[in-house]
């Protein structure tokens, strides 16, 4: 966001202290703790520190305590702290098949190696309010589990890929570096490896229309879920001064690949292409929107007509950035006085100049009709001597 003008300061300290204590609501109602925010709206915490790009449970709670539970406006903030964040350097691909699994189904095969796993979804909850919250009791514990979750768990796709029948993405030759969006300014046509990197930290309202956009018809692809994974990866680091790569931590992440019908090539035959999803935290509708657009915005590079909103790059790309597109649409909110005096005096004028046309047209009108009427009278005149005569 750009600020065009600066306001009075005693203005704008009275609207902080305003904005403070909208925030903080009632007083004699108990001020919500980071570690509330952090445990109990986990969902919330997620999307700021996807959309964020920073991944931080702790400092994406406060992010949301300090916006009055704004997401968008969260994200903002997440974002321009981690802009004052040194960079260590990078982390090792992520091994999504050794995820600590909480979740794991796919909507393409009902028996999977290792078997569908549910965790905690709302897919099969009846969306009624439950009043028993109001009380704040606890949970019932959790039955113990029947059978140990396996500790590596091959990939559905994997299973195409045996018979030839999805594409390999295979790494390309040399290992080139990753783009990376945060050093390196978007251009078009933008790789793969960038659009990833700029859907990973999209708004997931705009993905979901987006993704929503390619099932009514906008698009040309009938998407499958072929696997979504919820869980814990370790995060390695290659550290030069050791020869070898150190487990920095854990983070958790949903992860979801999309599977839709190819024609192929001669040479190879019809076959499944993928859409990619991968996200910060619990945010299995952000993974799947992230999924279906992916494989939208490969459609040019597919040979497939590319005429949808989804399949332009540009168009996507650009209006992804909730933080970029908030500010563009509230600076309207700042003083344009300037702006709207000069459009106003050219209105004014305009309407001016239309009414002095429409003025002197009647007069013309008029003055025509004066010499139509003298005519006529003259006309009749002549006519009245001739029959007297």
């Amino acid at each position: 966001m750009y600020v065009a003008v600066k306001g009075g300061e005693r203005a704008i300290l009275n609207s902080y202290r305003m904005l403070d204590g909208y925030r903080r609501g009632d007083p004699a109602v108990p001020a919500l703790t980071l570690a509330q925010i952090r445990e109990q709206m986990p969902l919330a915490v997620a999307r700021v520190m996807a959309e964020g790009s920073l991944y931080d449970p702790h400092l994406a709670a406060l992010a949301l305590k300090q916006a009055a539970g704004d997401a968008i406006e969260a994200v903002f903030l997440l974002r321009a702290y981690r802009t004052t964040l040194p960079r260590f350097g990078y982390t090792q691909p992520l091994d999504t098949a050794r995820m600590g699994l909480q979740r794991r189904i796919s909507a393409t095969f009902k028996d999977i190696p290792g078997g569908q796993v549910l965790g905690p979804t709302y897919d099969y909850t009846q969306r009624l309010l439950d009043f028993s919250l109001e009380d704040d009791a606890p949970p019932p514990p959790l039955p113990p589990a029947q059978e140990p979750v396996a500790a590596r768990m091959p990939r559905v796709t994997d299973l195409l890929r045996r018979e030839s029948l999805v594409e390999d993405e295979a790494v390309p030759p040399g290992d080139p570096a990753p783009f990376d969006l945060t050093r390196q300014p978007l251009s078009f046509p933008a790789s793969r490896a960038a659009r990833l990197q700029n859907l990973a930290r999209a708004d997931e309202g705009y993905l979901l229309s987006m993704g929503y956009s390619t099932q009514r018809g906008y698009g040309n692809t009938h998407p499958f879920a072929a696997e979504i994974r919820y869980g814990t990866v370790e995060v390695e680091m290659y550290v030069e001064e050791l020869g070898f790569t150190v487990t920095v931590g854990e983070i958790e992440v949903t992860e979801c690949q999309m599977v839709s019908q190819f024609a192929g090539d001669p040479q190879e035959g019809p076959r499944f292409t993928r859409g990619y999803g991968l996200v910060f935290g619990y945010g299995e509708r952000k993974a799947m929107s992230m999924a279906l657009v992916d494989r939208a915005l490969r459609a040019a590079e597919l040979g497939e007509a590319a005429d949808s909103p989804a399949n332009d790059q540009e168009f996507v790309l650009y209006h992804s950035d909730n933080v970029e597109a908030s500010g563009f649409v509230q600076h309207l909110k700042l003083p344009h006085y300037v702006d709207f005096q000069a459009n106003l005096e050219l209105v004014r004028r305009m309407r001016a100049e239309l009414a002095a046309r429409a003025g002197a047209g009647r007069a013309a009108g008029a003055a025509t009709q004066d010499d139509d009427t003298a005519a006529a009278r003259a006309a009749a005149s002549t006519l009245d001597e001739a029959i007297a005569s």
